[in-house]
């Protein structure tokens, strides 16, 4: 797995009470963990910060989804169910600036 990957993986609801198998971007990966993003396709809810991305053969999706950066987790590498696809150049340069925005690392 690398930056920009699509994977699957069970996403836990903010309050723990469960999860729901979920699109993510990988952010970063070691040999243990995964770091990543969620996705959503409920645009209604796009932040400042969120990264439009349309569906495509090379990301794999099936609809139109947001990155949503302000939803971050580490995970184990076991725990990702599959690899949808990845994000294309022009994705993955959205996605950083995002990152730069919303980690406030332009200061």
């Amino acid at each position: 797995m690398k930056k920009g990957d699509i994977v699957l993986i069970p996403f836990p609801f903010t309050d723990l009470s469960g999860s729901k198998n979920r699109p993510a971007v990988v952010l970063i990966s070691t040999d243990e963990d995964v770091s990543i993003c969620f996705m959503t396709t409920q645009l209604k809810w796009q932040s400042d910060f969120d990264v439009n991305i349309q569906p495509s053969e090379t990301n794999g999706l099936k609809k139109e989804s947001l990155i949503r950066l302000n939803k971050l987790a580490t995970i184990n590498k076991n725990l990702v169910l599959g690899r949808l696809g990845g994000l294309d150049t022009n994705e993955l340069k959205k996605l950083n600036v995002s990152l730069i925005r919303i980690l406030e690392l332009n200061e």
